[in-house]
């Protein structure tokens, strides 16, 4: 995808059905061994799911597709969800604050407040910049 495709023809690569299975069998492992860390006993279900997901990756990853397919559609759905919100927030609670603190206190990093007294906005250089030849064929 270019910067001038729109998002909604972005294809995404899925997982392979073997790595998706594979994936979900370390998950269900963790989720049965977590308990342990708390002195509470494992949860056997888990161990029984992480197996199944096993046993389907390495011997009809196939059959996991439909898991795959559905799984990438909500990993999609959240990123439609949580991309903005989360921009949002950063915006609202770093980029904001630090602009009105930056205008309270007179800050004008990019020279960009209007100086009636100015003949010209020209930022000398020194020493100058390369010369004009050097710029003529740059690729």
């Amino acid at each position: 995808m270019n910067e001038h495709q729109p998002r909604h023809l972005a294809q995404v690569a899925n997982a392979t059905d073997r790595s998706f299975g594979i994936v979900f069998t370390i998950f269900f492992a963790i989720v049965g061994l977590l308990p342990l860390f708390s002195a509470h006993p494992v949860r056997i279900w888990a161990f029984i799911v992480s197996t199944l997901f096993l046993l389907l990756a390495l011997l009809r990853p196939s059959s996991l597709a439909p898991l795959n397919k559905l799984w990438t559609k909500f990993g999609a759905l959240l990123h439609r969800i949580v991309s903005p919100v989360a921009l949002g927030v950063l915006f609202f609670l770093v980029v904001t604050p630090t602009g009105l603190l930056m205008r309270l206190f007179g800050k004008d990093p990019l020279r960009l407040r209007l100086d009636r007294n100015a003949k010209s906005y020209w930022i000398e250089r020194s020493p100058p910049g390369p010369d004009a030849e050097s710029l003529k064929n740059q690729f």
